[in-house]
């Protein structure tokens, strides 16, 4: 029903209901048709299954099978880390998706407890639960408005929606019919649920009750969006599948093959398993949530507060940045901009007349803590007369203020009245730019006055309005003496125009950097808000977000409603302005860019906001002014609320993916290179080169405390210059196999080598020198892969201590295996001569050069 379209005595008839309220029979009649005015919550997963769905991904059961495998060839050490890793990584799960659940929770919190209402002509408060449609209901300021109400009475009542529309200015409410279909925020004479009454007070008609509200549809779009997998949890499930199917492969190749050369079968089912326990990453899941997490912590000195761990490394993958223009984009803060005095435009003006009248005729005021209290728009005035002198306390003295006409929707202007010069008394009236123009016979230009040219005066106001200011007139009448009885229909007439003003939320300093940045680095910011379409173009154009007044790239609300999805998809990736918006419209637009390939960042601080936030691929709420539905929503919050932060977070979250990637590559090549060594030994002629607890080893000290370094790498340098990643892409994009392929390749050549001449020239201590080298080129290799294009030498060898400091460690312990004599036991090792030592020292470098050539060719072709 568009109850906004209805004047009051026909609502009244619909709803069957009169002043004096509903009867309580028939208000327990609508009880039962209707049922309770609560939001209703869907039915949530248990802790204990929210725990146990952790351990359905398949990296997860091919880890407990190495476990497993582990523990039965006598590896107990590798079963326990193994086991603690998993069991970690579901806790971090399980906390973050119990989180999640909490959103409708954080929803219901704003509901009002009870209600005042007229029944059977009498005046009672109930519980709220119990309103239904056709209850009468008082508002007053400071109330949470219980249900839809359709206003029947409105006295100066102004009600804060801001978390359902996204406005940061309180909504000025009225009563008479509004025939046009528009958005939520221009539904003057409605009330709706979770909103606050701030000011003025006001009766209702409830039309609306429980899910049937606009924050009960909320409610219901927010249970319905499922949570997204982030592009690394989809790339590390097809990473899973492939890895298991290959391991499974190799190993019943080497123990088939092994067999057929006549080894004992005992000795090549355990190489066949100890090769398939070091082929599984099992120390990726740590290295991942430890990475996450250090950035998560990194970001939170920065002002963004991560909820989800995955998220951090999300960041990275963003093409789209949706965002909120107040506060976020904005300062949140009105600011006078412009002000039209004495027939001239400018930023600044020494007019007392204007800067007197702004001051005195002012409800703001100043706190005991200094800052300045009131109206938005009050505070801007008050703040832009203190600044050029004005001070109101010190005018109050002299210029008392005797009465007063307050704000309302109907006269869009307030009067107030006070002493003057010489015994004189002045009323000042400000509001909306028509209703004083219309209301002015003459205008003040340098003290004189002047006939009004009305048609000039509207030119001037359009254009501030087209810079997207909001625009004040001020007008004043001037008495010898006051009237005994006097109305405010005769103190708005007859004015005498003082001037205009133009206020604006300016956009923050920082931000037009950071927009810059974002298409710099392939992401694309788009502008949603609730605003008017002139305010939000000209912000959208002061910040870069459009380069200039493009219709094409601008739609409003009201013409998106008008789109079908499909519609709309044709024409989504060319738009970078939304104004006027509704909740649902928020989700369409996040849809409609996924349906696109899109990977889409959402910002919001409203319940409007939520089921965006959800569906969006990463979800940024404000942390200022960010309601706790949002907040619960989300996957990030803006501790500052600004889009500067976003930028740097996205940045943060591109070094995290490359650093995890880094860990990959370097891992499974590893991996790769023991695979080859024992794989391509038989086919040869060479015996198996390695024993099982060799391989144990070398992926014990290998993988953790090196790989985990990796993720103190810094961001390399270009990494805001290069275009988002696509989420399809596969974690072995760019390269990435062919490099674990040929390398791998390499480092088992190597190690091939090394048995091949040593068993040639004699030397019995070819096995230790192959366990030596295979362990020590991976160390090579990991310093070589910390950039993708520079030279280690460029980058600085201690640029990252704490990799050189697990090589150096990695070094120590192997020699430890060499040259402590109950280590030679365990191990089966020998000590190697000098010569063998330095032998093996250069040998294991060759992977680190061949790879740094890699990396100059590369910087030649680009």
């Amino acid at each position: 029903m568009n109850w906004h379209k209805k004047n009051v005595d026909d609502v009244l008839k619909e709803l069957k209901v009169s002043f004096s309220g509903l009867s309580p029979d028939e208000a327990e009649r609508r009880f039962k048709d209707f049922g309770p005015n609560e939001l209703i919550e869907k039915k949530q997963k248990t802790p204990i299954q929210i725990f146990l769905e952790q351990f359905k991904d398949l990296m997860i059961i091919i880890l407990l099978a190495a476990a497993i495998i582990s523990g039965i060839i006598g590896d107990v050490s590798d079963t326990f880390v193994i086991i603690i890793i998993v069991i970690i990584n579901a806790i971090i799960g399980f906390i973050q998706e119990y989180r999640a659940e909490k959103a409708m929770a954080a929803l219901k919190k704003m509901s009002a407890t009870n209600a005042v209402v007229v029944r059977d002509n009498k005046t009672q408060t109930i519980e709220t639960k119990y309103l239904v449609p056709g209850d009468i209901v008082h508002l007053t300021a400071g109330n949470i408005v219980p249900a839809d109400l359709r206003l029947i009475e409105a006295y100066n009542l102004k009600i804060e929606e801001a978390a359902l529309t996204g406005e940061s200015i309180p909504s000025e409410k009225m009563t008479k019919s509004i025939n046009d279909e528009v958005p939520i925020g221009d539904r003057k004479n409605m009330a709706f649920k979770g909103t606050l009454v701030t000011y003025g007070r006001g009766i209702g008609v409830v039309t609306d009750t429980g899910m049937n509200t606009e924050i009960g549809k909320i409610a219901t779009m927010l249970q319905d969006e499922e949570d997204l997998k982030t592009p690394l949890q989809k790339r590390l499930e097809q990473f899973g599948k492939k890895l298991s199917f290959a391991i499974l492969g190799i190993c019943a190749i080497i123990f088939i093959v092994g067999i057929l050369r006549g080894e004992k079968p005992l000795l090549m089912l355990l190489t066949a398993i100890s090769l398939a326990v070091a082929a599984i990453p099992e120390a990726l899941p740590a290295v991942i949530t430890i990475t996450l997490a250090l950035g998560a912590k990194k970001l939170v000195n920065q002002n963004a507060l991560i909820r989800k761990l995955p998220a951090v490394e999300t960041l990275g993958s963003v093409t789209y940045i949706c965002t909120d223009k107040t506060g976020t984009l904005t300062l949140n803060k009105m600011t006078v901009e412009k002000v039209y005095v004495n027939n001239t435009m400018s930023s600044e003006t020494d007019d007392e007349t204007i800067l007197k009248a702004v001051a005195i005729s002012n409800d703001a005021k100043k706190a005991p803590d200094g800052t300045v209290i009131g109206d938005p728009t009050e505070v801007a005035l008050y703040e832009f007369a203190s600044k050029m002198g004005f001070i109101k306390e010190n005018l109050e003295k002299t210029y008392q203020r005797i009465g007063e006409f307050p704000f309302d929707s109907e006269r869009k202007c307030m009067t107030t009245i006070h002493r003057w010069d010489d015994g004189k008394f002045i009323s000042i009236t400000k509001g909306a730019i028509e209703v004083i123009l219309e209301n002015s016979k003459e205008i003040i230009i340098s003290g004189e006055k002047k006939p009004i040219n009305k048609n000039e005066l509207y030119k001037i106001s359009n254009e501030m309005a087209f810079e997207g200011l909001r625009v004040l007139g001020v007008g004043i009448k001037i008495f010898d003496k006051l009237p005994e009885d006097f109305s405010h229909f005769e103190l708005e007439k007859d004015l005498l125009l003082v001037g205009f003003i133009g206020l604006m939320d300016p956009p923050r300093e920082e931000v037009k950097e950071a927009v810059a940045l974002c298409k710099k680095a392939g992401i694309i910011p788009v502008m949603i808000t609730g605003d008017h379409p002139l305010t939000a173009v000209n912000i959208a154009r002061r910040i870069g977000i459009i380069d200039d007044f493009d219709v094409k790239k601008v739609i409003t609300g009201k013409e998106l409603e008008k789109l079908s999805l499909e519609e709309f998809e044709k024409m989504v990736l060319d738009i970078r302005v939304y104004a006027r918006v509704a909740p649902e419209q928020k989700l369409k637009i996040v849809k409609a860019l996924q349906d696109k390939g899109q990977f889409v960042a959402m910002t919001g601080d409203g319940v409007n906001d939520a089921p965006a936030l959800k569906r969006a691929d990463i979800g940024v709420a404000m942390g200022i002014t960010g309601t706790d539905v949002s907040k619960e929503s989300a996957d990030m919050i803006l501790l500052d609320d600004n889009f500067a932060t976003i930028v740097k977070a996205v940045k943060e979250g591109r070094r995290i993916f490359d650093n995890i990637k880094k860990f990959i590559k370097y891992t499974m090549t590893s991996n790769s290179g023991e695979i080859w060594t024992i794989f391509l030994a038989p086919f040869l002629g060479l015996p198996i080169p390695l024993l099982p607890i060799h391989i144990l080893w070398i992926n014990l000290v290998t993988d953790g405390l090196p790989g985990l370094a990796l993720a103190y790498e810094p961001a390399e340098k270009n990494i805001m210059q290069k275009p988002p990643r696509d989420p399809k892409e596969s974690i072995f994009a760019e390269g990435l196999s062919y490099h674990i392929i040929w390398v791998g390749l390499l480092l088992g050549g190597v190690s091939l080598f090394t048995q091949a001449y040593s068993i040639h020239i004699g030397d019995f201590h070819w096995q230790t020198m192959v366990f030596t080298v295979l362990c020590l080129s991976q160390m090579g290799h990991v310093l070589a892969i910390r950039s993708y294009h520079e030279s280690l030498f460029k980058q600085g060898l201690f640029s990252n201590p704490f990799l050189i400091f697990t090589v150096l460690l990695t070094f120590v312990l192997q020699l430890g295996t060499i040259y402590i004599p109950s280590m030679n036991k365990i191990f089966r090792t020998e000590p190697l001569t000098l010569n063998e030592l330095i032998a093996c020292i250069l040998l294991s470098t060759v992977v680190f050069w061949a790879v740094e050539l890699e990396k100059f060719v590369k910087r030649r072709r680009y």
